[in-house]
């Protein structure tokens, strides 16, 4: 949050106390709104933090003032009894700092989403991107660079392994973002080299349609629904050439976790954008684009009714994702009934 070193130490008054007592009571709504609450009424410059904070009003006013005057504000957001309370607030600077988010949820993602169902080989245990294959699969380029942010958490806290320090991360990165809360288990081992790893090709191909991405999807256990939540994460981030060979981003504010991606994919006029390779679709004034695996969903009769679904439902979406996605973390973790 904001601050201002000029500002006095603030005292434990009358209104300091009733503000964070009224956390707990509105902690479970306001995990996504918050963010965008800090991000609009921040204060501008020469304004103080104390008058910024004395200016809020509202339930998103009271918990945002609330989580600057307590110190105990930050378990506000992961939970008083979550052991990992310091690690998240660790890794949420990370991002923050970095404006990494998009790139660590798709660490996690790909770190996870190699997952065989029939032989439960891949998944999210051992983190195996540290070696080869692999690190050398393609369509992890460009993931050395979230790796290495997250060292720093393996730095001070040696004892965690680095697969649940990736797959923590990601789930930390989209509720930072505005996204869900999402549901996540300690218990990954590390590998101790590559002889684990799954053979490289097991991620999506973003050049296929729908076909492939059923492929890829059921072979790790989930279905239609699932999938069109999932890849709802193209709302995040950008495309970079010396990366996946794509350009652009998917939305006007690839930093914020919401629906937009599934309102545009059915909003703008999609067309091949001329000289494409890989071909890559682009909407109409040309600043935002879409994969051919992400025209697919609305393409698909089977797909599209999801995408319509969530275009107008964003609770629904959010709902969704957030059991898809720790689904997604959870795969290929050995777990003792």
């Amino acid at each position: 949050f904001p601050s201002n070193e000029r500002d006095p130490p603030i005292r434990q008054t009358a209104m300091f106390r009733r503000v964070t007592a009224s956390l707990p009571a509105v902690r479970g709504a306001l995990r996504q709104p918050l963010a965008r609450a800090v991000h609009s009424a921040a204060p501008v410059a020469g304004r103080s933090s104390a008058r910024w904070v004395a200016g809020l009003t509202g339930v998103a006013g009271a918990a945002v003032a609330g989580a600057i005057l307590s110190q105990q504000a930050e378990s506000f957001f992961w939970g008083k009894a979550d052991k990992y309370a310091e690690v998240r607030k660790d890794i949420d600077k990370i991002v923050s700092d970095n404006m990494a988010g998009p790139l660590i949820v798709r660490l996690a993602w790909h770190a996870s989403g190699t997952f065989d169902k029939v032989g439960c080989t891949g998944g999210s245990n051992g983190a195996g991107m540290r070696f080869a294959p692999e690190s050398s699969d393609g369509a992890n380029a460009g993931l050395q660079l979230a790796r290495d942010m997250l060292e720093p958490i393996k730095a001070k806290y040696p004892d965690m392994s680095y697969s649940d320090i990736w797959t923590l991360a990601g789930a930390v990165a989209i509720e930072s973002m505005g996204g869900p809360k999402i549901e996540w288990r300690e218990g990954r081992s590390d590998f101790a080299d590559g002889s684990k790893c799954p053979a490289n090709g097991r991620l999506p191909d973003a050049t296929q349609g729908p076909e492939h991405i059923r492929q890829v999807f059921y072979r790790m256990g989930f279905d239609d629904r699932e999938i069109v939540a999932l890849i709802g994460a193209h709302t995040l981030g950008e495309c970079h050439k010396d990366r996946s060979g794509f350009v652009g981003p998917w939305t006007r504010d690839p930093y914020g976790f919401d629906n937009t991606f599934y309102t545009l994919l059915l909003s703008e006029k999609w067309a091949i954008k001329r000289g494409s390779n890989p071909v890559q679709f682009e909407s109409e004034d040309g600043t935002l684009m879409m994969l051919p695996a992400d025209i697919a969903l609305i393409t698909d009769p089977k797909f599209k009714p999801y995408v319509e679904l969530y275009a107008n439902d964003s609770k629904l979406w959010f709902k969704d994702f957030a059991k898809a996605f720790a689904k997604l973390l959870e795969l290929g973790v050995p777990r003792s009934k």
